[in-house]
Order: C-alpha cells, then structure tokens, then sequence
C-alpha cells in the first residue's frame, strides 16, 4: 500500500497562504530542496486539489523555460475535483471527479509508488481528520502574519499526536518538521 505524504507551508502562527511567496523567506537550501522533492522528484505521484492544480498549472503554462516547472509538467499528477472536467489540459494529469475521502484510499491501495500533495489545503486538512495521511511535512517559516496571514492550516481539526520522524533547517532559518500523525480517539483531557 502506498503511503499519502501531505506537503504544508506555514507562518509560524499556522497560515498557508501570503502576499508573497514563501513570505519572503526562500533561501537556496530551501530552494534546492523544494526543487528535488517537489518539482522533479521521482517514484511519487502528485495529487492536488482543484485550486492547487488551477494554480500550479496556470504557473507552469507561464513558466515553461524554467527547470522548476518543466520537471513538475513530466511528473504524474491526479487532481482530485468534483467541479473539473476532462480535458485538463497540462501534461500527465488524471482527474479523480469524486470527493478526496472516497479516492486517496483507492489510490493508495492501487498505487505503486508513494502519493505526495502540497497545499491543498482544505483537501489535506479533510484527509489529516480522517486519519488517512501517513507523513505530514510542515515547513515552517519565522514570519507571524497576523493581519496578512490567510488559509489557516490546522484549523478545525481533532486532537491528532504526533510523531516526530525527521527535521531539517534550511539556510538558517526556515524549519521542516516530518510527523506520523495519529488521529485521537477523543480530545486530549
């Protein structure tokens, strides 16, 4: 069975969307890294949700010179959406037109190699609460966005432990943290 990494990007007091990208804090560690495992990583299949692919696609049609984004159109895709329709129009996409809770365990089970999704939040968050994301990678980034800040990450969520499995620090400054999460049985207290 493959496992379902979820892929997240936060401002340390958890939101995952910013005016600018990577709330100004990239690095070339970080970059490098993100480039390897991201946009030209192999054996895993990348699974979006709807706003995720619209954006990622719309950047690697604008993008296509660059290493980043021709990588990312070569690798296999699903995109798990109710509201698209065939033809999507960017190389190596399936569409999965059902809700994410029925498909990821299908995809699990049928798939060979391992599923990994970053952003999407609200699908990632959905699949967390249901106890069906084997790794949660959440890269952490020192900037607090209380005013700018939007989509926060971990809202509305159970009581869910966490087992560290790895961490890294990039250029000094920006934290990933690599958890086994494990949905509670009922909140903690």
């Amino acid at each position: 069975m493959a496992t379902y990494t979820a892929d997240m990007f936060m401002t340390l007091d958890g939101f995952g969307t910013g005016p600018i990208a990577f709330w100004g804090k990239e690095g070339p560690e970080l970059v490098e890294y993100r480039y390897r495992t991201y946009f030209a990583g192999t054996n895993e299949t990348l699974v979006f949700g709807a706003n995720t692919y619209r954006a990622m696609a719309r950047f690697a049609s604008q993008m296509v010179e660059t290493r980043e984004f021709s990588a990312l159109t070569a690798r296999d895709k699903v995109v798990i959406s109710r509201s698209m329709t065939e033809p999507l129009g960017w190389d190596n996409s399936t569409l999965e037109a059902e809700d994410a809770l029925v498909v990821v365990p299908r995809l699990k089970a049928e798939s060979s190699v391992p599923l990994r999704s970053h952003g999407s939040i609200n699908m990632n968050r959905a699949l967390l609460a249901a106890g069906l994301v084997d790794r949660l990678e959440v890269t952490v980034f020192p900037i607090i966005t209380g005013i700018s800040g939007a989509d926060p990450v971990l809202a509305d969520l159970p009581d869910i432990d966490l087992e560290l499995v790895d961490s890294r620090l990039f250029d000094g400054r920006v934290q990933q943290f690599v958890y086994k999460p494990t949905v509670l049985e009922s909140p903690l207290g």
